[in-house]
């Protein structure tokens, strides 16, 4: 049996952004993801949350956040540096009965051995722990967000000192396509052999630009 959190009525997320006056900054590369039907599509690229533990990077209004708190979550960590969003975050916060917390913080600096219970770790070579990374990435934070998280997996620090702690991100498509790019390919770099040597890398699906708000012009 699956648990699905029902939050209760809450403003929509078009209302939520004409309430708090909220608009996608430049020069942050933010692009907001407004349609629940294709977050709920990307969260189950997750796998199973039920009881887990999530950390969401970059939640901006909070669609994805909706989706993962209705996919039955134990605990969710949002980690959003533009203040901003900060009240349309609590609004969310105050609705999950004690599931999601807001931390306002830059993720690059973003302590998770103070966030997470040490008893869901894992041994390396055992299962993966019940803790996922998950996260809509600004173009400008994509690159040295996985290149940091790369190296904490070779020494096994911040999400995971837990373990083998999963990821589900979204790129901009070169990017991605670094990553999943294989030997003698003409996208062949250091990030694809990191993240390679290091990972299971796998990508799942193309987001339409048209999803986004405002559109990428990449």
């Amino acid at each position: 049996m699956t648990a699905v959190m029902r939050l209760p009525p809450l403003p929509t997320l078009r209302e939520i952004i004409r309430l708090y006056g909220l608009r996608a900054e430049k020069h942050l590369s933010q692009n907001f993801l407004m349609d629940l039907k294709l977050t709920n599509k990307f969260v189950k690229q997750a796998g199973k949350l039920e009881g887990h533990h999530v950390c969401e990077v970059g939640p901006g209004p909070g669609a994805i956040t909706r989706s993962i708190l209705q996919a039955g979550v134990q605990n969710l960590v949002v980690v959003e540096k533009d203040k901003r969003f900060k009240e349309s975050l609590q609004m969310l916060a105050e609705a999950s009965n004690g599931t999601l917390s807001v931390v306002l913080d830059d993720i690059l600096r973003f302590q998770f051995e103070n966030h997470f219970p040490k008893e869901i770790s894992r041994e390396w070579q055992d299962d993966c722990p019940n803790l996922h990374l998950i996260g809509n990435l600004p173009f400008n934070v994509s690159t040295p967000l996985i290149m940091q998280w790369l190296e904490a997996v070779s020494n096994r620090t911040g999400p995971f000192s837990f373990g083998r702690t999963r990821m589900l991100l979204t790129f901009q498509k070169e990017v991605a396509e670094r990553l999943v790019a294989p030997a003698n390919d003409v996208q062949r770099s250091r990030p694809s052999i990191m993240a390679q040597y290091l990972c299971s890398v796998k990508h799942c699906y193309d987001i339409p630009g048209a999803a986004c708000v405002p559109k990428p012009k990449v």
